[in-house]
């Protein structure tokens, strides 16, 4: 995963449309060593993430597909003016794919190089996207279920913290 990101970072994927194509290419970068069969693909099984039952199989392409025309729609108003409609492109962006969960494994994986690649076309700077301690998993996890449910206000809360977070640490 390192080394995908310094790809990120480096801008080798700038050129890259904001599409189907780039999340599977950074899926399959990630896991292609471990499970080189599945590595890139969306998903062919069910499966169950907590209390989440993802959508099936099937649904996938034209799911992942709607996912990245909604991130291309709100693009132009997320990256005008960095502000709350940034924060909610980004909380729509982690919590949508991951309600989706288009692969069989490796998603949080996937969704954090996916967010680094945003917030390096946005310009904004490196926060924390895997929370560390008990308070802090259990506020994203009940952001990510409310995210399930077409409600991004708690995870924008919690990219206003991880932002507000990386400012303090900065001072």
């Amino acid at each position: 995963m390192t080394v995908v990101e310094a790809a990120i970072l480096a801008g080798d994927y700038a050129a890259h449309p904001l599409d189907e194509a780039l999340v599977l290419e950074l899926h399959r970068r990630v896991c292609a060593d471990l499970v080189p069969e599945w590595a890139g693909k969306w998903r062919d099984i069910e499966v169950s993430v907590g209390r989440l039952q993802p959508p099936p199989p099937f649904q996938l392409p034209m799911l992942m597909r709607d996912y990245v025309s909604d991130l291309q729609a709100r693009w132009a108003a997320a990256a005008a003016v960095v502000g709350e409609l940034t924060l909610e492109f980004l909380a729509f962006a982690e919590g949508r794919f991951l309600t989706i969960h288009p692969f069989r494994d490796f998603n949080g994986r996937t969704i954090r190089l996916f967010l680094t690649e945003l917030r390096r076309r946005l310009d904004l700077p490196r926060v924390e996207l895997a929370p560390e301690g008990d308070p802090e998993r259990a506020a994203y996890f009940l952001a990510l279920e409310a995210a399930d449910g077409l409600d991004w206000g708690p995870l924008t809360a919690l990219w206003r913290a991880r932002f507000d977070a990386r400012s303090t640490a900065h001072e």
